[in-house]
């Protein structure tokens, strides 16, 4: 009985596990900024339009006041990472907030890195 229960435990437990196998990848995110960042335009994605067309019609003048109280009830009835203004342009591969290229999307020492090594299309290294 008890050699039946260890062989089934190393079917379970595998003792002979690579140790790359023992790192999890859960997601395709570098961290969990990056996660949280993603989760940010996705909710501006979807509610941006109406947002945006609700800020019109609450700055506009010829609008009575008590049509725009509603329609700043709506802007405060929608999630708070909906706003455009909340969204922080990251690295795609460090997920570093600060010194991004934004045509490229990577940070500059990333950027630098990337050119340096001929790895960017359309870059080359300056020089006189």
């Amino acid at each position: 009985m008890a050699c039946i229960l260890k062989n089934i435990g190393n079917l379970i437990f595998p003792t002979n596990v690579n140790s790359i196998q023992l790192q999890q990848v859960r997601t395709k995110f570098v961290d969990w900024r990056m996660l949280k960042d993603y989760k940010r335009r996705k909710l501006v994605k979807q509610h941006g339009e109406e947002r945006l067309r609700l800020n019109v019609m609450r700055k506009a003048r010829v609008l009575p006041p008590e049509l725009v109280s509603i329609v700043d009830q709506d802007i405060a009835s929608f999630p708070r990472d909906a706003c455009p203004v909340r969204l922080v342009p990251r690295c795609s591969l460090t997920s570093r907030p600060r010194g991004v290229v934004k045509h490229y999307r990577v940070s500059r020492i990333c950027f630098r890195h990337l050119a340096d090594q001929n790895l960017m299309s359309g870059i080359q290294r300056a020089f006189w």
